[in-house]
């Protein structure tokens, strides 16, 4: 994963997170967002990220995170058939669907909505802007951001490289 730091307009750092969290200290009112996603990262100061985090226990060590699935009955009954199991057949589902190339489209464009509305959601052509985005339209897009910061809009055009 990849983070990226800004304060208002200008780029801080970008990299690992826990370069970005140490980068980021050294200027104040700094956000930090995951690149992929475009979500604003919120970090306890009490628990730093470090370097030599590895991965969370779990089986197998991978980083499971357990968390709550409510389904209908008929769906519980489907996946109690599969092989493998609810788990297993879960994990088949979701990996199939988020390599499906418009998920992975929607995925950038929703990264970079994220991204823009943080830090220039009221910048001058900021809706005309995001409705390019959606529609597919790389030129009209790349036009209404021109004039934003050039930190910002740099980003942008490296997060909607495969966006459109």
């Amino acid at each position: 994963m990849s983070y990226i730091a800004f304060s208002g307009f200008d780029h801080v750092a970008s990299g690992p997170l826990p370069e970005v969290y140490q980068s980021s200290l050294r200027t104040e009112n700094t956000l930090i967002f995951d690149r992929d996603t475009g979500r604003v990262v919120d970090i306890d100061p009490r628990f730093p990220p470090s370097a030599d985090e590895g991965p969370k226990p779990g089986r197998p060590k991978l980083g499971v995170v357990p968390r709550e699935v409510t389904l209908l009955p008929r769906h519980w009954d489907w996946l109690a058939t599969q092989p493998g199991g609810a788990s297993v057949a879960l994990r088949k589902l979701v990996e199939e669907a988020s390599r499906n190339p418009k998920a992975q489209l929607r995925q950038r464009r929703d990264a970079a909505y994220r991204f823009a509305t943080a830090l220039v959601g009221n910048a001058p052509g900021y809706e005309e802007a995001i409705r390019a985005l959606y529609a597919g339209h790389k030129d009209e897009f790349a036009a209404h951001i021109e004039a934003w910061p050039a930190d910002v809009r740099a980003e942008l055009e490296k997060m909607t490289e495969a966006a459109f």
